[in-house]
């Protein structure tokens, strides 16, 4: 199991809201409206954990280990809204969330398979590392600017322990899961390494996850603001090509060890992609041809 030792290294790292937060260094003449409307969003978002955990542990019912994994990371994620939300309190509670403006983002998620589901959200992790790596150096106010580079650094941990569960979806459970691994982890991998193709910024939060629903279906489109994402990316922080080829280049360069293969483009990896489902059709056919051979054995041993 790998939930044990997570926890236990999460917890060697975990920051105390009281004391590694550096409040008294607070300056209001550097904090904007602007600046301040855009936490209150973030926090908003981040509050989204709770679907996406809802979501996992309903995906990830026979997995005991990482559902257990979730209660870190559900706490975690929704310590990052409460930051947020802790600063809004102190500096700015005029723009607090309201309750509900918290509830409306919790949502039923469609089912998904939970191998592009975990594949998904380990792309998000990194993301969002570089996201709020980015929003830190556009904040001029020092305490927001101590806090956002805090849990950039919280998701690059839950980027890291995501990866774990993904080495041991492809070494640690047979043949068939790790085939269905390289395929998911390819697929998904193309689809986050490619943002720079894209007109909508590539993250869990920001993706359609229920038919019913749509096209409110997305955690963005429920923030008070729902086009404040795009804005935020690309006239704030400016989220730009440098910053993308970063996200992109890091997702590329994990799945070049992850699957012991060299990605230098998401070209690269449409290949590679190809010839796992090719090879996974291959594997279907052998097998349908074994189980109908056997079939007629069976029969020629039962007619005697």
């Amino acid at each position: 199991m790998l939930y044990p030792q997570l926890f236990k290294s999460m917890e060697a790292v975990r920051w105390n809201m009281s004391t590694d937060i550096p409040w008294d260094d607070f300056d209001g003449a550097k904090l904007s409206d602007e600046q301040a409307r855009t936490i209150k969003m973030n926090a908003i978002t981040e509050w989204a954990a709770l679907p996406a955990t809802e979501m996992f542990l309903r995906d990830n019912h026979g997995d005991s280990d990482f559902s257990a994994f979730m209660s870190v990371w559900f706490f975690e994620e929704q310590k990052h809204s409460l930051v947020l939300i802790e600063y809004l309190r102190r500096f700015r509670p005029d723009l607090m969330p309201t309750e509900e403006e918290l509830h409306k983002v919790r949502f039923e998620f469609d089912p998904a398979p939970p191998l592009e589901t975990l594949m998904l959200h380990f792309c998000g992790e990194i993301r969002l590392n570089h996201w709020y790596r980015c929003a830190a150096s556009w904040h001029t106010e020092p305490v927001i600017q101590a806090i956002y580079k805090t849990i950039s650094q919280d998701e690059a941990r839950h980027a890291g322990a995501y990866l774990q569960y993904m080495r041991r979806a492809l070494f640690d459970r047979g043949e068939n899961t790790q085939a269905q691994a390289r395929l998911a982890f390819s697929k998904i991998g193309m689809l986050m390494a490619s943002a720079s193709r894209t007109p909508q910024a590539m993250h869990p939060t920001n993706l359609h996850v229920n038919k019913a629903l749509f096209p409110n279906d997305t955690v963005q489109s429920r923030l008070p603001e729902p086009g404040w994402l795009e804005q935020w990316l690309d006239t704030q922080i400016r989220f730009d090509g440098v910053w993308e080829k970063k996200v992109g280049d890091r997702i590329l360069h994990i799945l070049s060890k992850l699957l012991d293969r060299s990605f230098e483009s998401v070209k690269d990896l449409n290949r590679y992609r190809k010839e796992i489902m090719s090879l996974m059709e291959r594997g279907s056919d052998a097998v349908m041809e074994r189980a109908a051979a056997e079939a007629r054995g069976l029969s020629s041993l039962v007619l005697g």
